[in-house]
């Protein structure tokens, strides 16, 4: 069982640039989210169907770290959170926000064990609820700030983190 971690790696800044595959977050418009969101998620839903029923889904991957099933639940549950956290960065003045102790829920709540084909369902509906949130933002409640650890992102950085 991973132990919760002391401290926390900082989150990516407003202006983070993935060096994996190239997103720029000073460049994603809130409005393109909806589209890749769900495009990511058909892409999955794809993927998962096409996967062997067994232990593949479950097996680790030496370099990330997380199996298929544990992704997915990641996934998920980041579409969930990041909806709670964009309702209170519209009506909170500079809400806390919790960190998500990404191992912490995987061993708990047992990732590994879930099964992918229901975690696909459920992370669409998750990725709806989350764009549902989205739609409901006032288009002036984009640079309302949040902070988690001391580190201060606006609500348009909660979209754009989820992308």
């Amino acid at each position: 069982m991973p132990a919760t971690p002391t401290a926390l790696p900082p989150i990516a800044g407003e202006d983070h640039v993935c060096a994996e595959c190239g997103l720029r977050y000073p460049d994603l418009p809130v409005d393109d989210v909806a589209d890749q969101l769900r495009r990511a998620t058909a892409v999955l839903t794809d993927l998962v169907a096409a996967l062997a029923p067994g232990a593949a889904a479950r097996r680790v991957d030496e370099v990330a770290g997380w199996s298929v099933a544990e992704y997915l639940c990641h996934l998920r549950d980041v579409d969930v959170v990041h909806t709670i956290r964009l309702h209170r960065a519209q009506h909170e003045d500079r809400p806390a926000l919790e960190p998500m102790y990404n191992d912490l829920r995987a061993a708990r709540f047992g990732y590994r064990r879930a099964d992918p084909a229901a975690v696909v369902v459920d992370l669409a509906r998750a990725v709806e609820g989350f764009l549902a949130e989205v739609d409901s933002t006032p288009s002036d409640g984009w640079d309302r700030p949040v902070t988690r650890l001391g580190e201060q992102r606006t609500a348009r950085w909660l979209v754009r983190n989820v992308a």
